[in-house]
């Protein structure tokens, strides 16, 4: 099944969708051409010296040598959201990285909430960033974060660690993701494998909140319906193929 459906994603033209796909409901965020449908966290429009169109994916521009926070993320940041929102919805995406690069997509986001708290996740952080669940992408091998199992790629930031064994591509190359949110279920998947599984409002994901980043923020571990999140953490990354399906 696995093998299938990835022949199917090699052959299917990215930033587009099957007749199966739109009968399934799915929808593009991404038309492989503009940012329509996007703005910045914080902003009214696309924050352009961040983010460009670039051969049918987008590029988040390396911020170069700027004032930082201590996790790395520009002071003065870029996130770039959704314009629509979303309760319970299934997320799929391609992304590839630079060497030593870190970004995430991010979900269940409370832009108030983040304008509020800076979007640090611990108060008085880097302004337009946002503040929700993070699918996290990194290079593993190269970027410090790689040395914590719940920073990796595909870890429910900060939260929960992926499974060990998971089908990761090599920097450079297109790596497929799926996020899926119904009710308080969340799911991770990396390259047609499941890697992370949660459920809100039990015992194991409050110990995770209270033992995260997190903790000082009130509700940050509830469901609400919220945007999706492109992150600038001030590397090179790439996004293409990014379409939903509510639930």
């Amino acid at each position: 099944m696995i093998a299938a459906v990835l022949i199917l994603y090699l052959t299917q033209s990215p930033n587009t969708l099957t007749p199966a796909e739109r009968a399934a409901g799915w929808h593009l965020l991404f038309d492989g051409k503009t940012l329509t449908g996007w703005r910045g966290l914080g902003y009214d429009s696309v924050p352009t010296a961040h983010w460009v169109v670039v051969n049918g994916a987008i590029k988040k521009i390396a911020s170069g040598d700027v004032p930082r926070v201590a996790d790395g993320r520009p002071l003065v940041g870029g996130d770039l959201e959704t314009r629509d929102s979303f309760a319970d919805f299934e997320l799929s995406f391609e992304w590839k990285v630079t060497p030593g690069a870190n970004s995430g997509v991010k979900y269940n986001v409370s832009e108030t909430m983040s304008l509020a708290q800076g979007g640090a996740g611990t108060g008085g952080g880097p302004t337009h960033s946002a503040l929700g669940f993070e699918y996290q992408i990194l290079d593993d091998d190269r970027h410090e974060d790689g040395k914590l199992p719940s920073h990796r790629t595909a870890a429910l930031y900060d939260l929960i660690a992926p499974i060990e064994k998971k089908l990761l591509r090599p920097v450079g190359q297109w790596n497929r993701s799926r996020i899926v949110v119904r009710g308080n279920h969340g799911e991770h998947w990396l390259n047609g494998q499941k890697v992370v599984e949660f459920e809100l409002g039990t015992a194991r994901m409050d110990s995770a909140v209270a033992a995260s980043k997190y903790k000082t923020i009130p509700g940050f571990g509830q469901k609400r319906r919220g945007h999706i999140v492109l992150q600038d953490h001030g590397d090179e990354v790439y996004f293409r193929d990014i379409k939903v399906r509510p639930l």
